[in-house]
C-alpha cells in the first residue's frame, strides 16, 4: 500500500526540483503505477498547477507538457494528421479510456517501461524532452540514462517530414504488449523500434542499405530478418523468448508493408 504523509501541489519547477532532491519524495504524474506499490513516502509532489498538460502545435513542433493526458495524444488531430495515425494506434489498446484520461506523457516516459508502446512510437520520430534542470536531450539519449531526480518538463515532437506506422501483439486488447514495433522513414532515414521485449525498446537503423531502393515485399521482408538476427529478446508469463523473435519478423515486416502503402 502507498502511504503519502505530505502532499504538495508546488507552484514552480525550482520548487519542485527541490523537494524531489529526498528519496523519500516522488514527483506524482498519473498516480497510476505509483498507487500500486508498497511505499512510504515523506512528500508527493503534484505539478498540476504548472500549466503542463497542454498539447502546443506550432509549424516546426509539437510542444507536449508532461501532465498531458494519453487521451489528448489519442484525440489530437494534428498529431495524429502528422503521424498518419500512428500515435493514436499505439495508444488506444492502453488498459481503456479511462485509464488513459489519467496516464500522462510524462509518467509514461520517466519509467522507461518496457512494456511501454508510448515510449515506442515516440522513438520512431525526431523527438526531445526537456528537463529540469539540464534542458533539451534527445528522447533516445534519455531512454539511455539511469533514472535521476531530474523533472521531465515535457516532450518536443520535430515537424521532420517522415512517415509512421505502429504496430503490437496483445494476448488480449487493453492488455501489456507481447511486443511492439514502431516503423519510420524521417527525413529519408528508415527505422524501426522494436520494445517489449521484454526489455525497453531498442532502435535499428537501416545501416546496411536494405531498404535504400524503397519498401517493397522483398526488402520488407529482409529487413524483418536482420532485425531478428540482431533483437535480443527475453521470456515472461506474456511470452516466450523464441514467441517474441517470432514476432520481431512479423512485425517488422508489417509495419514496414504498412509504411510503403
Amino acid at each position: 500500500m502507498l502511504t503519502i504523509k505530505n502532499y504538495v501541489r508546488a507552484q514552480s519547477l525550482e520548487e519542485a526540483y527541490a523537494l524531489n532532491q529526498s528519496r523519500r519524495s516522488k514527483i506524482l504524474g498519473g498516480m497510476l503505477w505509483l498507487k500500486m506499490s508498497d511505499l512510504r513516502l515523506q512528500t508527493a509532489i503534484d505539478l498540476c498547477d504548472l500549466g503542463l498538460d497542454t498539447i502546443e502545435e506550432t509549424d516546426e513542433c509539437f510542444s507536449i507538457g508532461c501532465m498531458t493526458s494519453l487521451r489528448s495524444l489519442e484525440k489530437h488531430e494534428g498529431l495524429n494528421a502528422y503521424t498518419g495515425g500512428a500515435v493514436r494506434a499505439a495508444v488506444r489498446d492502453i488498459v481503456g479510456v479511462q485509464f488513459r484520461n489519467c496516464a500522462t506523457v510524462g509518467g509514461s516516459l520517466f519509467g522507461r517501461f518496457g512494456f511501454s508502446d508510448v515510449l515506442t512510437v515516440l522513438l520512431s520520430m525526431d523527438c526531445l524532452v526537456e528537463l529540469y534542470p539540464e534542458g533539451l536531450v534527445s528522447l533516445k539519449e534519455f531512454a539511455a540514462m539511469k533514472r535521476n531526480n531530474s523533472i521531465l518538463v515535457r516532450l518536443v515532437i520535430r515537424k521532420t517530414p517522415g512517415k509512421f506506422s505502429y504496430q503490437a501483439m496483445r494476448a488480449q486488447k487493453t492488455d501489456f504488449p507481447v511486443l511492439t514495433c514502431a516503423a519510420s522513414c524521417v527525413a529519408g532515414e528508415y527505422r524501426v523500434v522494436l520494445g517489449a521485449r521484454p526489455m525497453k525498446a531498442m532502435v535499428l537503423r537501416d545501416e546496411q542499405g536494405i531498404l535504400k531502393q524503397g519498401i517493397c515485399e522483398e526488402s520488407a521482408k529482409a529487413f524483418a530478418d536482420f532485425a531478428t538476427s540482431v533483437t535480443p529478446t527475453g521470456s515472461n508469463i506474456r511470452g516466450s523468448a523464441a514467441y517474441r523473435t517470432h514476432l520481431v519478423r512479423v512485425l517488422t515486416r508489417r509495419a514496414l508493408q504498412e509504411l510503403g502503402g
